[in-house]
């Protein structure tokens, strides 16, 4: 598609969005840092970082955002249940991994919210299917009934489609002055890791693999980097491609996030034998319920803790390089293995 093809759709796309979604022109222009949130202590550097200021400001940035991404017109009730799941809280990981990449790489958080409130899109479709009778049956997510719980199996399979196809169009019609060919690569990143090629071929083997004896690591690490990693890993690497990032910095960023991707899934694991529903924001111990193979029970608790601690000093030292810049991913890393929820 040459660049005059591709400046129409996003001009078209953008006129049916205000039309139909009744989002503002200039989203984009909102998405600036505020002069508030900009703060000392979260500017990598000399003095200490403070992880859960930079988090908090960033999480923020991302709700403010996301709040207004989708407007509730009609058919109301398919917009309610998109927003239901999306603005139900959460980590707001994949966002800030992409912003934080973003930065890292030279980019701004404005060029790089759009990706983020996208990626933050399809793992909430990813929720809420994986949350379906047909996949884990889970009554409760982010401390609230399930999606299909309180719109119905038919609502809640056709709003995760909706976000999924959503997403894409947000990336494309609202990401400002950079170049069509970044935002195709990341287009391409992100449908990858979606796909049979990534979140959804995962999610077909863990399928498979329930009730089996003897599930090998090798199963387990090919689920789990494709379920959850794969998209982990495209959170940090869009930030990087918006950015124009060449292929040696890509290659680090990929060695980080694949192994920040697996030491999180460890601890997903192990807090689902360890914590409490409360705790958690959702059913715990439903893993062993439903007889699948995780981290703990092939390893055991204590080694499955050094293994996650394991993968991040060397997601870590992938970033090395990168110097001070590099601050925020090292600490979020470390975030990983410490969370409790």
């Amino acid at each position: 598609m040459d660049t005059k093809a591709f400046e129409r759709l996003k001009q078209n796309s953008q006129h049916d969005q205000r039309q139909e979604f009744g989002c503002k022109t200039e989203v984009a222009d909102t998405w600036k840092q505020p002069p508030h949130l900009v703060k000392a202590n979260t500017t990598p550097g000399k003095a200490a970082f403070n992880l859960p200021a930079y988090m908090g400001e960033r999480q923020a940035l991302v709700e403010a955002a996301l709040e207004r991404s989708i407007s509730v017109v009609y058919p109301e009730k398919i917009y309610e249940s998109m927003r239901y799941s999306l603005l139900a809280g959460g980590k707001r990981l994949r966002p800030i991994l992409c912003l934080a990449s973003c930065e890292l790489c030279g980019g701004t958080i404005e060029m790089a919210m759009p990706t983020a409130c996208a990626l933050e899109m399809v793992h909430t479709m990813s929720l809420i299917h994986d949350d379906l009778p047909a996949m884990d049956n889970d009554d409760y997510r982010r401390g609230k009934l399930t999606n299909h719980r309180v719109y119905g199996e038919d609502i809640a399979i056709l709003a995760g489609d909706a976000l999924l196809a959503y997403a894409f169009e947000f990336i494309v019609v609202h990401t400002k002055k950079v170049p069509d060919q970044r935002l195709l690569q990341v287009v391409a990143k992100l449908s990858h890791a979606v796909a049979a090629t990534g979140l959804v071929g995962g999610q077909i083997v863990d399928l498979e693999s329930e009730g089996l004896q003897n599930i090998e690591i090798e199963t387990l690490n090919f689920i789990h980097s494709h379920k959850t990693g794969a998209l982990l890993e495209a959170s940090v690497l869009s930030g990087a491609l918006l950015t124009g990032s060449d292929d040696k910095i890509l290659q680090q960023l990929s060695c980080y996030a694949r192994h920040i991707g697996l030491s999180f899934q460890i601890i997903d694991d192990l807090l689902d034998v360890t914590s409490t529903k409360e705790q958690l924001g959702k059913t715990a111990g439903k893993d062993l319920r439903a007889q699948k193979a995780t981290y703990p029970s092939l390893w055991g608790i204590e080694e499955s803790k050094r293994q996650a601690k394991k993968l991040v000093d060397e997601a870590k030292a992938k970033l090395a390089p990168f110097g001070e810049r590099a601050i925020p991913l090292m600490a979020i890393a470390d975030f990983i293995i410490a969370r409790t929820y």
